[in-house]
C-alpha cells in the first residue's frame, strides 16, 4: 500500500527563533531564498505525498500565499486553530480532512529526509497504530531517546538527558487514524506525552531507523547551520 497524504504541523510560535525572524512562524523562516517548510514539502513529495494538510495556528496569515504558489489547487487542505489544541489535538483535529486511513505526520520546522515508502512497508506489515522514524544521534542532550523491542515495538522512552549515542524520534510518523481516534483522547493533548508514552506498552506503536539528513530549526544556531546546509 502506499501512503499519499501528510499532515504538515505549522503551527508553532517559534518563541526561540523570534529575535532571528520576527513576524513569522518559525517554519516559514527563510532559508537561503525559500520558506523553511518549501525544503520540508519537496522532501514529501519526492516520497510521493500527493496530498498535504496543513495544521495552522500562529500567524497563520503568512502561509496562504506561499501556498497557493507552491502547491497547486486541490493539493492541499487547510486547518487553523483557534486556540493552541497541542501536538496531539493539532494532529487530530487535522486528521478529519485526511481521504485515506494511514498518513504522514510531519513538523513544519524540521527537515527529516526519510524513505517514506520503507517505513510505510513496515508499518503495514506490524499492523502498526503509529510508526516512528528514528535517527541515530550521538552526544546528543536535546532530545530524548528511544529503545526498541527485538520486533521493533518501541520498548522505552527515555527523558531527555545526556547519552553518547541513541536513537532519537525524528518527528515523522506514520499514524493509522482509526488507532488514533479509538484511544478516545481529549480536544488537547500532547502526542509525545499522552498518545506515545501512554500507549506504547500496548506493543502497537513502532520504530523504524532511518539514516536521511536531519535538521531541526528550533534553536538559532541550527537556523544559521540550515542557511550552510540547505539549497533549494
Amino acid at each position: 500500500m502506499q501512503v499519499t497524504e501528510a499532515i504538515v504541523l505549522a503551527g508553532g510560535l517559534g518563541t526561540r527563533l523570534r529575535e532571528a525572524v520576527p513576524g513569522l512562524p518559525k517554519c516559514m523562516a527563510p532559508v537561503n531564498g525559500k520558506p523553511f517548510v518549501a525544503y520540508v514539502i519537496r522532501h514529501l513529495m519526492q516520497q510521493g505525498i500527493t496530498h498535504f494538510i496543513f495544521s495552522l495556528g500562529y500567524k497563520s496569515e503568512a502561509f496562504l500565499g506561499f501556498l497557493s504558489e507552491e502547491l497547486p489547487a486541490g493539493s492541499y487542505d487547510i486547518v487553523v486553530e483557534e486556540e493552541p489544541l497541542g501536538t496531539g489535538g493539532a494532529i487530530q483535529y487535522a486528521a478529519q480532512q485526511a481521504k485515506q486511513d494511514d498518513l504522514v505526520v510531519v513538523n513544519g520546522d524540521s527537515l527529516f529526509q526519510t524513505n517514506i515508502p520503507a517505513q510505510a512497508a513496515f508499518h503495514f506489515a506490524h499492523k502498526s497504530c503509529c510508526t516512528l522514524a528514528l535517527k541515530a544521534m550521538q552526544n546528543v542532550s536535546r532530545y530524548g531517546s528511544v529503545e526498541l523491542a527485538d520486533n521493533g515495538s518501541i520498548a522505552r522512552f527515555r527523558e531527555k538527558q545526556f547519552f553518547e549515542k541513541g536513537l532519537i524520534n525524528g518527528g515523522v510518523y506514520l499514524i493509522n487514524k482509526p488507532c488514533l481516534v479509538s484511544k478516545q483522547l481529549p480536544q488537547k493533548f500532547s502526542f509525545e506525552t499522552d498518545f506515545l508514552q501512554r500507549f506504547y506498552t500496548d506493543g502497537n506503536i513502532y520504530g523504524i531507523e532511518q539514516e536521511g539528513y536531519f535538521i531541526d530549526i528550533g534553536i538559532p544556531e541550527d537556523y544559521q547551520r540550515a542557511q550552510t546546509e540547505l539549497l533549494y
